[in-house]
């Protein structure tokens, strides 16, 4: 089943420092590029992540600090990655939650603004889990019968991703074959951020998602508590977050 495209879409996965969105880093990043014609290009980069690399992180990937001492840092090749994916709905396993946070940061401490909420994205293991809920390897042999010797590689994962997104396609004939369907049915939240400090209710309400706020109305927290918007730009949060609460005070 070829995927229905009308944009470029990119399947990418990331292998990091750590789970940390705010302060982790890449250090292996893999994109398969399928454009509307079916063809495909495949590209596999390491990164230098200028910061040590968890010994959990490591056990999982397998790529020491050693591996990546010379290789180029994101910074260096970000605006050709920006470039390469220009125009490109996205695709992953988990990456609403995690591959896509974690990137947007990168792009962002590299002084280049990326915002792909402007972009169609399906997160693949959201439609999985609402479909079988299991993990990526038990889902490549789900769906495609096949085994995933090499779990936990960027590049293996990323293909294994698109092969498990058109034998779902398949499967399923409530899946519609397009891409914004894919988007909105793999989407599981509203948040305005990627960390999800702060999401819409039903009335595309910004509400503040966390500690003594939650719940209540970002528009009346910022009128009520001028200074809780210093204490989130001075703050360990995302860059991402800072953005999005700047566009909104801004907006007000």
């Amino acid at each position: 089943m070829l995927l229905n495209l009308t944009h470029p879409i990119l399947f990418f996965d990331l292998e990091t420092t750590g789970l940390n969105v705010a302060s982790d880093r890449i250090v292996e990043i893999s994109a398969l590029k399928v454009l509307p014609n079916g063809d495909e290009e495949v590209k596999t980069r390491r990164i230098n992540p200028t910061i040590p690399i968890s010994p959990d992180a490591t056990a999982i990937h397998h790529i020491t600090n050693e591996d990546v001492a010379l290789c180029p840092t994101f910074k260096e090749v970000a605006k050709s990655f920006a470039q390469w994916i220009d125009g490109c709905d996205l695709a992953g396993y988990n990456s609403i939650k995690f591959d896509i946070p974690i990137l947007v940061e990168e792009f962002l401490r590299a002084g280049i603004d990326i915002d792909f909420r402007k972009r169609k994205v399906i997160d693949v293991q959201n439609i999985f889990h609402k479909m079988e809920q299991r993990t990526l390897v038990a889902a490549y042999k789900f769906y495609c019968n096949k085994d995933l010797s090499n779990a936990h590689s960027a590049e293996a994962d990323a293909v294994a991703t698109y092969e498990v997104l058109q034998a779902q396609i398949d499967r399923y004939p409530e899946l519609t074959n397009d891409v914004a369907f894919l988007s909105d049915f793999s989407s599981k939240s509203r948040f305005l951020d990627y960390a999800g400090r702060i999401m819409l209710n039903d009335q595309d309400e910004p509400l503040v998602n966390f500690g003594k706020h939650k719940g209540k109305k970002l528009r009346d927290v910022l009128n009520s508590e001028p200074s809780y918007y210093t204490w989130i730009m001075q703050g360990d949060f995302t860059l991402d977050t800072k953005r999005v609460l700047t566009e909104f005070k801004n907006s007000m």
